[in-house]
């Protein structure tokens, strides 16, 4: 079977269908970036950290084309950001066919740019998910997506970190981020950290902490 996208799986020791953590790195990375940080997660996960299409060259890819100016960072090309979702949302579907996991289960945990594809999911598509981690991320442009109803994305599960000292997407994004999930009454854990675009020990227990009271409550 080929996968629309490479892929490295820890896998669970559960014998049942698993949990799944599908992981999204960021602008410039690559599938290796954050598979590292599954042995800070429940051992309940089956854990699949995923290469976006976009060769940036020298082993480093992107879920769409950015650009960094004076202004901030700008999104170059929205089609690409819009096919590479309808990718990410085909390779779960890939995933359930062929790794033992529980499709009711799935969580999104993205980085930098990896959290606006797995906002974008979550967004659109919240029925596909138990919950999503967003991590140093930003909010994809809302003209782009077509919202799910309210009702679909109210109480929905969403752990935000960021950096308080983030010199890429300052701590403004993450703030929005914030306000405009809960305007749209989705279930929001916000913190900040004292660091930079990055994932610091504290940030990851927290996270790993979120997770596995996402598991355990599912199951009440």
């Amino acid at each position: 079977m080929s996968f629309s996208l490479v892929h490295l799986v820890k896998p669970t020791t559960q014998k049942e269908p698993a949990p799944l953590v599908l992981m999204l790195h960021g602008y410039g990375a690559n599938e290796y970036d954050l598979i590292g940080l599954a042995d800070a997660l429940d051992a309940r996960f089956t854990v699949i950290s995923a290469r976006a299409p976009l060769s940036l060259g020298n082993g480093g890819y992107a879920w769409f084309p950015l650009a960094f100016t004076d202004e901030g960072i700008k999104v170059l090309d929205t089609k690409s950001a819009i096919h590479s979702r309808d990718l990410i949302l085909k390779f779960l579907d890939e995933i359930a066919a062929q790794y033992k996991v529980d499709a009711k289960r799935i969580f999104l945990m993205g980085f930098s740019q990896g959290s606006s594809m797995a906002y974008s999911i979550a967004l659109t598509e919240p029925h596909r998910l138990a919950g999503m981690v967003a991590m140093s991320g930003r909010l994809p442009d809302e003209r782009l997506l077509k919202l799910a109803p309210t009702e679909h994305l109210k109480n929905f599960p969403i752990f935000v970190s960021h950096g308080l000292y983030d010199e890429i997407l300052p701590i403004q994004n993450g703030r929005e981020s914030d306000a405009r999930l809960r305007e749209l009454q989705m279930n929001v854990a916000y913190k900040e950290y004292p660091m930079a675009h990055q994932i610091s020990p504290e940030c990851l227990s927290d996270i790993s902490n979120w997770l596995t009271e996402q598991l355990n409550h599912a199951h009440h």
